[in-house]
């Protein structure tokens, strides 16, 4: 058996961690480490960005590109999950799932970039759809994400366990939170009010100019980008993307006939021999009719809604912000682009 060497670039950060925690599982890799007094040293880093197999980039934009100029050696696969070279036509962007040739592309390509997490919900949903000629390019989309605030990284999580805390809580890590004995103490006490504010959800990026939006609708293949808005929720992990459709409106266009179980037809066939992405049965009732958002943490899944009537309808996309949406995305790349199940290391 091969035994692979990789290598992660900022791997104290939220996505770095997730990504060491799958690769410490398995006997297939040997995790590359960085002696901490060198975590900034150009020439530390780059000899351990050449000698790995595949390098994961966990930096923000700018300290990214820095990385990727450190890397000459050409056998060096590098998979970037920052937002720099998402829709870089000298990258390839790794959703295995965007097409029946995405894989290959992955397979053959040096130069990886990961999906964001929004993006790899929206596009999961919207994309087949505008193949299949039942979503017209130029039609006006909306979009709404719901995520669990370990997105916004470190300080978005310190900042919601300290919230918790004033409140009495704790943070489970898994996704939910639990009241602790004692009540708060006086200094959790001063910021209580402040606290209540983190425990609802909180919209942002209301300027309409998310990051996400460019791989949102390139890789849709949308004439304009949708609108779209971002909501941080007062549980961990977890995200759901919906993306209403008025059919009727569609319709009126005179462009497609569409249907809801048109919608849902499309989207069960495309993905029916796809192991990371299900699609539930048209109008799968919610227990107790709500939804749940964090269904499917603690897996590399993306699991595809279709709720409503033929006048409307409502696409939802729900995965783990931190497996599909980062790191599992992540090492399912890496998987595919070392000839490996892809599988391997992911539930």
């Amino acid at each position: 058996m091969s035994v692979y060497k990789v290598f992660v670039d900022g791997q104290e950060g939220t996505t770095g961690l997730q990504i060491d925690e799958y690769l410490r599982r398995r006997s297939d890799v040997t995790v590359l480490r960085i002696d901490p007094a060198l975590r900034k040293d150009p020439a530390e880093r780059a000899r351990l960005l050449n000698t790995a197999d595949v390098a994961f980039l966990c930096l923000p934009d700018a300290a990214a590109r820095e990385s990727v100029a450190l890397v000459d050696n050409p056998a060096t696969c590098v998979i970037d999950t920052s937002t720099a070279h998402r829709v870089d036509s000298a990258w390839t962007y790794g959703l295995p799932e965007l097409d029946p040739g995405q894989r290959q592309r992955i397979r053959d390509s040096k130069r990886l970039a990961n999906p964001g997490c929004h993006a790899t919900a929206f596009i999961l949903a919207v994309r087949p759809l505008v193949d299949a000629g039942l979503l017209p390019a130029e039609h006006s989309l909306s979009a709404t994400s719901h995520t669990g605030y370990s997105g916004g990284g470190k300080k978005m999580i310190a900042q919601y366990r300290a919230a918790l805390a004033a409140l009495g809580m704790t943070d489970d890590g898994c996704g939910g939170a639990s009241a602790t004995e004692g009540g708060t103490t006086v200094e959790a006490e001063a910021s209580v009010e402040e606290a209540r504010k983190l425990l609802a959800p909180r919209p942002y990026a209301l300027g309409l100019t998310h990051k996400h939006l460019p791989e949102m609708m390139r890789y849709a293949r949308l004439a304009q980008a949708p609108v779209f808005l971002p909501v941080v929720a007062p549980y961990y992990k977890g995200l759901a993307v919906s993306v209403p459709l008025d059919l009727a409106r569609i319709r009126a266009a005179g462009k497609v006939d569409v249907k809801r179980a048109a919608i849902h037809a499309v989207l069960a066939a495309r993905y029916a021999d796809e192991r990371f992405v299900q699609v539930a049965a048209l109008d799968a009732a919610p227990e107790g009719g709500l939804f749940d958002m964090q269904g499917s943490n603690d897996t590399n899944r993306a699991d595809l809604f279709v709720f409503g009537n033929d006048d409307q309808c409502m696409l939802v996309a729900r995965i783990d912000n931190l497996g599909k949406g980062a790191s599992g995305a992540a090492v399912q790349a890496m998987n595919i682009h070392l000839g490996l199940d892809e599988t391997t290391g992911l539930a």
